[in-house]
């Protein structure tokens, strides 16, 4: 990965509190696990900012390296990778996910 797109990348995950990087979009997900991880910040009314991977093959491949995680969805809170659907589905249901938002 270049430094214009790590540069990119982290710009990107700070310019809000909550960043996803997702196949699709929040109104139109493109995958069932894109879709779990919107419906879980919009059922806690979270304002987030998101990237359809989709739409540009280099920032596809370059976000699994800069997080080391082979999947998308990939949420980020304060700039810190989070995990994929299956980590934020059990947070949620543990509540961590919720005191993380507070």
């Amino acid at each position: 990965m270049d430094e214009a797109t790590k540069h990119k990348i982290e710009s990107m995950i700070k310019s809000e509190k909550v960043f996803l990087f997702m196949k699709g979009t929040p109104e139109y997900p493109e995958c069932g696990f894109s879709m779990r991880v919107v419906q879980i910040l919009k059922s806690l009314n979270v304002k987030f900012g998101s990237f359809n991977i989709l739409e540009d093959e280099t920032m596809r491949q370059s976000i699994k390296e800069y997080a080391n995680w082979p999947t998308i969805p990939q949420l980020y809170i304060d700039g810190k990778f989070i995990g994929g659907c299956d980590i934020t589905a059990a947070m949620y249901d543990s509540g961590e996910l919720q005191k993380l938002l507070n």
